[in-house]
């Protein structure tokens, strides 16, 4: 009879297991990201990356600290193509905190 304790012990551990898995999942899901808050000065004005449509009148666009060239296409709405090929000299693994990008 010890054997049936312990194998419904493990099935009511493994079954407790996947239920905290589960509840974690769908906190982070549910959880707004610190990055939705995050604003960017371009040249004067402010863009919020909250924008569900964006799109800039900006020509340049300078570099802040943890910007990759993704988001920077994705908060401006310039392709990421037409951004490396206007800065063809821009490394997109090494972008510098000040740097100036060239977005028109």
């Amino acid at each position: 009879m010890e054997r049936r304790t312990s194998a419904a012990a493990r099935i009511a551990a493994v079954l407790a297991l996947l239920g905290a898995v589960v509840l974690i999942l769908i906190v982070v899901s549910t959880a707004p990201s610190g990055s939705d808050s995050k604003v960017h000065h371009h040249h004067g004005q402010h863009h919020s990356q909250k924008q569900k449509k964006p799109s800039t009148t900006a020509k340049t666009y300078t570099v802040q600290p943890g910007d990759t060239l993704t988001a920077i296409a994705h908060e401006t709405g310039v392709p990421l193509s037409e951004i490396m090929a206007l800065n063809p000299g821009v490394d997109p693994q090494i972008l510098t905190s000040g740097e100036v990008l060239k977005l028109k």
